[in-house]
C-alpha cells in the first residue's frame, strides 16, 4: 500500500519539514533524485531485495523498508543479486546472527563485481553493541546500518550514506516515538499486520528482546482503526494485531483502553472479515479477552499461549509470573468458552538448571494442555540476560530431552488434527502449493493449514472445504464452493 505522493511538489532543495513523516517524504524525494542519477549513468534500473529474519514484527518492518525503496525507484527481486540488498535481523537465538554473518560473507564478493552495490543491515541483532563492534572491523563494506527504533529513518540514512560515501551507522538506545502514514509494500494483497504496539515490559530471564526493542508504547487507537479502514478498502479482509504482549495494550495512552477494547473496535470495521493477533502473555491474559474473542465471529478462535517450561521453579527462575496451575486453568477457560479453539505455544528447553524433574513438569503441561501446535526451541544463550550468567547443560542432554519433547508434541498435534475430519471449513487461500501441482494452501480461521486442488485464481478467496484426510500439522481437502 503505497501513499498517493506527488513527488514533484517536494521541494527537496528547500528547508527539511519539521514533521516527521514529511521529513521522511522529503528524505524519499532526496534519494529517488540519486537513484535516478544512477538509472542515467549505468543504463539499467537499480533493483532491490529486503530479507527478513525472525518475527511478523519484522515482516511489517521489512514491507515499510521496501515501501520507500519503491518510491525511491528501486525495484524489488526476490534475488541477492541486487543492488542494493537489506537484512532484517533477528537475534532471538544465536543461530539467527550467525546467519546473518554468513550471508554478509556471500555478498562480499558479490559487491567486488557490482560497484554500484549497497549493503543494509537493520533490526533487532544491531541493537547489540558487541555486534556493532563486529560489523566496524570485519565488515567494512557494509553500507547503512540501523536498528528497531529509527526504521522510520530509514530514507534519511541511506541519503546519508549516498552524500557520504562511506558507512553509515545510526543505532538508538530507545524512542517514544511512533511515526504514522510511511510507506508500506505488503507482501499479500489480502492480508496484513497491523501493529498495535510496541516493545517488551517483561524482561524474561531468557529474552533479549526488550533490550533491543525497548520499552512498551501503545499506538493510538484512532491511528490502529484508520490504518485497518485503509487496508480494508485497498483490498485486505483478514488483519493480524501485532505486539510483543497484547494483554498490556493501551497502558502507556493518555487515555486507557484494554486490548479487549481494542478488538471489540476492530471487529466493527466493515469489510474486514478476520482478526487475529500475535502474541499474549499467560501473566496479564483477564477474562473479558476470552469473553470478547468468544462472542465476536470474526476473531479467529487461534490463541497463542507461550509456555516456556511446565516447571514452577524455573518459570519463577525465568520471571514469568505464573506457575503451571494458573496457565493449565487458563488453557481450560479458553477451551470452555471455545471448544474448537486451537492453542499453540512455545517452549523451551535446557534452560539453565533444568532438570529431568522439570523436564518432565513440561511434558506434563504438554500433555493436558493439548495443543494444536508447539514451537519447540532448544535454549540459546544471549549475552546481557540474566540467564546467560547462569551455568549451561549438556548438549547432549538437551538434544535427548528436545527429541522426545518434539515426539510428544507431534503426537498430540497429529491426534488433535483428526478432530475436523470430515467437516466443511471455511478456508482463506493463501498461495499456490509449493510442493505440488494443481494444489493450493489455505488457512482456516483456527490457523490450521489446508491444502485442496484448485489454481491461482483462488489466492485471497474464501473457499468452502470438505476436511478429507487430517496429516500432523494440515489437512488434505476438496473444495465445495467458493464465498
Amino acid at each position: 500500500m503505497l501513499n498517493d505522493i506527488d513527488f514533484d511538489k517536494i521541494d527537496i532543495n528547500g528547508s527539511i519539514p519539521e514533521d516527521e513523516t514529511n521529513r521522511q517524504y522529503y528524505y524519499i524525494a532526496k534519494c529517488r533524485e540519486y537513484v535516478s542519477n544512477l538509472k542515467k549513468e549505468i543504463g539499467r534500473d537499480l533493483t532491490c531485495s529486503v530479507k527478513t529474519f525472525g518475527c511478523q514484527m519484522n515482516a511489517r518492518d521489512s514491507e515499510k523498508i521496501l515501501g520507500m525503496l519503491i518510491l525511491m525507484g528501486y525495484t524489488p527481486i526476490e534475488s541477492e543479486d541486487a543492488d542494493l540488498v537489506l537484512y532484517n535481523t533477528c537475534t532471538v537465538r544465536e543461530n539467527a546472527n550467525q546467519k546473518v554473518y554468513g550471508h554478509l560473507g556471500y555478498l562480499k564478493n558479490k559487491k567486488k563485481h557490482n560497484p554500484y552495490m549497497m549493503i543494509g543491515l537493520c533490526g533487532c541483532m544491531m541493537q547489540e553493541p558487541q555486534v556493532i563492534e563486529t560489523i566496524r572491523s570485519k565488515y567494512r563494506f557494509v553500507d547503512v546500518v540501523f536498528g528497531t527504533h529509527n526504521i522510520f529513518k530509514f530514507a534519511e540514512i541511506l541519503y546519508t550514506r549516498f552524500e557520504s560515501g562511506s558507512m553509515v551507522i545510526d543505532i538508538w538506545d530507545r524512542t517514544d516515538e511512533i511515526v504514522e502514514d510511511l510507506p508500506s509494500e505488503r507482501k499479500y494483497s489480502f492480508k496484513a499486520g497491523v501493529n498495535i504496539m510496541f516493545g517488551c515490559n517483561n524482561f524474561c530471564s531468557f529474552c533479549i528482546v526488550p533490550y533491543v526493542r525497548g520499552r512498551e508504547r501503545s499506538r493510538n487507537p484512532r491511528d490502529i482503526i484508520r490504518e485497518i479502514e485503509m487496508l480494508v478498502a485497498d483490498g485486505v479482509t483478514e488483519v493480524t494485531l501485532l505486539g510483543q504482549n497484547v494483554n498490556s495494550y493501551g497502558k502507556t495512552l493518555d487515555d486507557k483502553m484494554t486490548f479487549a477494547e481494542l478488538l471489540e473496535l476492530v471487529c466493527q470495521v466493515d469489510g474486514l472479515k478476520r482478526v487475529r493477533f500475535m502474541t499474549s502473555h499467560p501473566k496479564d491474559l483477564p477474562d473479558e479477552l476470552i469473553e470478547v474473542m468468544a462472542k465476536e465471529p470474526k476473531i479467529c478462535k487461534h490463541f497463542h499461549l507461550p509456555l516456556q517450561s511446565g516447571s514452577d521453579r524455573l518459570l519463577t527462575e525465568m520471571n514469568r509470573h505464573y506457575d503451571k496451575a494458573t496457565y493449565l486453568e487458563l488453557v481450560d477457560k479458553l477451551r470452555a468458552a471455545m471448544p474448537d479453539i486451537s492453542i499453540t505455544t512455545d517452549i523451551i528447553v535446557g534452560y539453565p538448571g533444568e532438570t529431568e524433574e522439570d523436564f518432565n513438569d513440561t511434558l506434563e503441561v504438554v500433555r493436558k494442555a493439548q495443543y494444536d501446535a508447539a514451537f519447540t526451541f532448544i535454549y540459546s544463550k544471549r549475552s546481557g540476560t540474566a540467564a546467560a550468567k547462569k551455568e549451561q547443560l549438556d548438549k547432549d542432554v538437551v538434544k535427548e530431552r528436545f527429541d522426545r519433547l518434539l515426539k510428544e508434541v507431534q503426537t498430540i498435534a497429529a491426534d488433535r488434527t483428526n478432530r475436523f475430519e470430515g467437516e466443511v471449513k471455511e478456508v482463506l487461500v493463501e498461495s499456490v502449493n509449493d510442493h505440488e501441482e494443481g494444489m493450493v494452501t489455505g488457512r482456516m480461521d483456527n490457523n490450521l493449514l489446508v491444502h485442496f486442488k484448485g489454481d491461482e485464481s483462488l489466492i485471497g478467496s474464501y473457499v468452502d472445504v470438505k476436511l478429507t484426510d487430517g496429516k500432523d500439522f494440515y489437512y488434505i481437502g476438496e473444495a465445495v464452493k467458493e464465498r
